[in-house]
């Protein structure tokens, strides 16, 4: 689905991506890990438009996406989720899933003054959506509460939903677990799987927790100064011994 071409970013003279190459398959939960500074994040924000890369090209089933905006990528269904979540705070949890769909009638000057009928229609099945979603993360008592007092795990299984409201070609998952307690983690785990295999959701997934990684990411690409370092299923990752030099000599089992 998802292919990065030789991929490079520079910032001035720092190589944060260097000739990065890597295939991510539909339907895949694919596990991206290296120690801080390895370029995760900003090959992160390249495939998602935030940069465009200085070489190298990324193409999403045949198309070439290398120099599209993050709202042309949101059209194509990338979707991006970001270590601190970006809710609105001031907005309940049930109008931020609502206020996702795009191209809504209400938006539009002329159907709200001329065509009532059919922003309301739309609105009704744009709700109705949002409560499936709710439901399907057991958030169902938090509808109404706004999304500025919900916890971090609480905001995060919200990001989670809102990329439910599209229903997303792949998902960039960026260290979903920080900051998130033990019982909402694993709640935020169990929806990504149910996700991945009733809906066969695809998930490209940045993270450190390795409990994380090794439950739900096959394969996991390891990358380390800007490049990739090695791929592998979670066994092979943790017992190489190139990826545990790059880890420090610490060893991926005690990275979190």
């Amino acid at each position: 689905m998802l292919e990065i071409n030789k991929v490079h970013k520079f910032f001035g003279g720092l190589k944060a991506v260097h000739n990065a190459s890597m295939k991510v398959e539909m339907g895949s939960i694919t596990g991206l890990i290296g120690p801080n500074g390895a370029g995760k994040t900003t090959l992160f924000n390249t495939i998602a438009g935030l940069y465009d890369p200085d070489k190298g090209n990324i193409i999403l089933n045949n198309e070439d996406i290398s120099f599209l905006k993050p709202h042309e990528l949101f059209a194509k269904g990338v979707l991006r989720t970001f270590q601190i979540a970006h809710e609105f705070s001031t907005l309940t949890v049930l109008e931020n899933l609502m206020m996702v769909p795009p191209n809504q009638f209400g938006e539009k000057l002329s159907y709200a003054l001329l065509s009532n009928a059919k922003v309301k229609q739309q609105e009704e099945e744009i709700r109705q959506k949002a409560i499936e979603v709710i439901n399907f993360l057991n958030l169902s008592h938090l509808t109404q509460e706004l999304a500025g007092n919900l916890s971090g795990g609480q905001k995060k299984l919200l990001e989670l939903g809102r990329t439910m409201m599209v229903d997303p070609q792949i998902v960039l998952l960026d260290e979903v677990g920080a900051g998130v307690n033990r019982t909402l983690l694993n709640e935020i785990t169990d929806a990504i799987l149910r996700l991945n295999k009733e809906k066969n959701y695809t998930f490209f997934v940045i993270e450190h927790d390795m409990g994380l990684i090794e439950k739900i990411c096959d394969p996991v690409i390891v990358m380390a100064e800007g490049s990739v370092l090695f791929k592998g299923n979670f066994n092979e990752v943790k017992n190489n011994d190139t990826v545990i030099e790059a880890y420090l000599g610490k060893g991926i089992n005690n990275k979190n």
